[in-house]
């Protein structure tokens, strides 16, 4: 019993929580996101591991210590689309609004910024 009772508390801090994503609805068409998205994460020194225009999705992960992931999902959204990113720093969920700076950033590289 013991035994079975440690390998539970094991298990169950090998698994990572998931990480609450942010969303931001942009007047920009689906597509064009997603791209400037992935662009927007190569520029900033990530490496994208999986991106699919036609799921509209995208993970990325930066190599250095703690390593720090990015996980993107694109979405239509009443003509334009929906952006919903999560992060990981070490393993560990990033609380959402961190990813405020990464959203605006995204906006001013599709030319919608104020």
């Amino acid at each position: 019993m013991g035994i079975s009772i440690l390998l539970a508390i094991l298990a169950g801090c090998a698994t990572t929580s998931p990480s609450a994503p942010r969303e931001l609805v942009y007047a920009a068409p689906v597509e064009m996101t997603l791209r400037s998205a992935v662009e927007l994460m190569m520029e900033q020194g990530y490496v994208i591991r999986h991106a699919d225009l036609a799921l509209g999705r995208a993970e990325a992960s930066l190599a250095r210590w703690p390593e720090y992931r990015l996980q993107l999902q694109v979405s239509e959204a009443g003509g334009g689309s929906r952006v919903s990113v999560a992060a990981w720093r070490g393993g560990q969920p990033l609380p959402p609004y961190l990813l405020d700076p990464w959203l605006v950033s995204l906006q001013a590289k599709l030319g919608l910024a104020p």
